[in-house]
């Protein structure tokens, strides 16, 4: 297949990745599938695990979130990268936020900044 004018085969393919199986955009909402709400405070935390390149080797940052309140409750920060990050991030919360039973932790997907221009 030839490609279109304009749209060489590796952008053509980029945006095809960026799609799902049923053609939406990746990431796309899709009704029913997602509720990030919470009625009230330590009802749902979602946590993430980000890896940053610094000049002095990578660092990863584990941060826990309460979706009622939009706010950061816990985090941790090491040089590697192991159940003790996320460990460390809980009891961080929980010391913050007190009781947490009934709460709901899950993981997000974990992400990877670009690098910075030097």
């Amino acid at each position: 297949m030839a490609d279109p004018p304009g749209q060489p085969l590796v952008e053509r393919v980029r945006q095809e990745a960026r799609r799902d199986q049923e053609g939406r955009p990746a990431g796309a909402r899709r009704p029913g599938r997602r509720d990030f709400t919470a009625d009230g405070p330590n009802r749902l935390w979602p946590a993430g695990i980000t890896e940053h390149a610094t000049s002095e080797g990578k660092l990863y940052l584990c941060a826990i979130k309460d979706v009622f309140s939009n706010r950061i409750v816990g985090y941790s920060i090491d040089a590697r990268m192991n159940s003790r990050l996320a460990v460390t991030a809980l009891d961080n919360a929980v010391a913050r936020r007190g009781q947490a039973d009934g709460c709901i932790l899950f993981e997000t997907v974990m992400t990877t900044p670009a690098p910075q221009a030097a």
